[in-house]
């Protein structure tokens, strides 16, 4: 009996030391293939150069490609929550995989930092979205940023042409709203898909409507589509892409079509034109020099720091959670929701972090600049 009690006891002390220093799990889903990929890859290379440790604590990533697919995110976050009871979702790339994500997060109790765009992800913060967080700036402040700089350029008339999806309407509902209060007239508003392979019928419509410029709201390289139908078709007009254009793959495929673009970006797309004072400069090139060092020089892309911002965050938090909680606990999941809410000045590669309860996004004027495409490069326009 002696013996079997001190076993007993011995297995007690072994299960306690095991909960004790549980590891941290954390659940990724991104658009590695489909017709997101060219966001969704650098954001599975980033997720690689996150700490493996945080504050002590082991942690694992486990990641999974949602093919661009709503249905593919679901299941890939349900599966990440049940079955390999993860901490914290990263993901996914685009907005409406993000959207779709939420129920499925806010019914576990599991915080989620989202790498899209859509302010419909975190705004307004309600029973479900208090437990949803994002990384890259909203369609708000970067349209902000696209009208200001088309009043102070001549631009009268605007037509828009943009995702049918979540992504396209956000950004139209931001946009439209913005530009009605800076009395700039919007003479034409068109949708495509992000598999379509022509959009003429579209762009002769706008292009009928003679506006001053365009904006097009879509997201990697489907968006080069319209770009190249109305250089085919002659328009002479100011183009405007959004954030969602910033990579390599968007200069490549679109090639010189791209000439005189403009588009509003995180500053990490251009951090080595920042004047020194820039309060990013210095955060945004310490992931440039990560991500440089292990893909070669000229592969970053803003889709990537998105996906290194959410490690920033999810770094900033933990140790607060962890005074709360040990991992693996529905406790430990409650601390560190509130842990991301309460980060202050959080210095990252798009910006500076500040959330509160109102604010998932936690985003300033500093996390935008406004850059144009020239001789196949982005420039910062001063």
């Amino acid at each position: 009996m002696k013996l079997r009690t001190s076993l007993m006891a011995a297995i007690g002390l072994a299960f306690a030391a095991t909960a004790a220093h549980a590891d941290i799990n954390v659940g990724v889903t991104v658009s590695a293939t489909g017709p997101a990929a060219s966001l969704g890859i650098p954001e599975k290379n980033t997720i690689a150069l996150l700490p493996t440790t945080i504050a002590g604590e082991k942690v694992n990533y486990i990641v999974l490609d949602d093919a661009s697919d709503t249905t593919s995110a679901v299941k890939n976050v349900r599966k990440l929550i049940s079955e390999d009871k993860v901490d914290v979702v990263l993901g996914s790339t685009i907005t409406p995989n993000s959207l779709a994500m939420i129920d499925v997060v806010a019914e576990s109790a599991t915080p989620m930092i989202s790498m899209a765009a859509s302010a419909r992800i975190v705004d307004p913060v309600d029973d479900k979205k208090r437990w949803v967080f994002k990384t890259p700036q909203n369609d708000a402040q970067m349209s902000t940023a696209i009208v200001e700089h088309m009043t102070n350029n001549g631009v009268k008339t605007v037509a828009f042409i943009g995702f049918s999806d979540a992504y396209g309407e956000g950004w139209y509902e931001q946009f439209s709203s913005v530009a009605d209060a800076r009395k700039l007239k919007l003479v034409a508003n068109e949708r495509f898909t992000r598999t379509d392979t022509s959009v003429t019928g579209q762009v002769l419509k706008i292009m009928a409507a003679k506006p001053d410029a365009v904006l097009i709201a879509g997201s990697g390289t489907p968006a080069a589509l319209p770009q190249k139908a109305f250089k085919e078709r002659g328009f002479t007009g100011k183009i405007y892409q959004t954030h969602g254009v910033a990579n390599n793959d968007f200069l490549r495929v679109c090639g010189k079509d791209c000439e005189g673009t403009f588009l509003p970006a995180g500053p990490v797309l251009v951090a080595n034109q920042l004047p020194d004072g820039n309060p990013v400069k210095k955060s945004a090139t310490e992931y440039i020099t990560k991500y440089e060092a292990a893909h070669g020089k000229g592969s970053v892309s803003t889709f990537g720091a998105h996906g290194w911002d959410s490690g920033v965050l999810l770094a900033a938090a933990v140790p607060t959670a962890l005074k709360k909680a040990k991992p693996g606990t529905k406790e430990f999941r409650a601390a560190l929701r509130d842990a991301l809410e309460g980060l202050k000045e959080v210095p990252a590669a798009h910006g500076i972090f500040s959330m509160s309860a109102n604010d998932h996004l936690g985003l300033d004027q500093r996390a935008r600049v406004m850059v144009q495409i020239q001789n196949g490069a982005w420039k910062l326009v001063k």
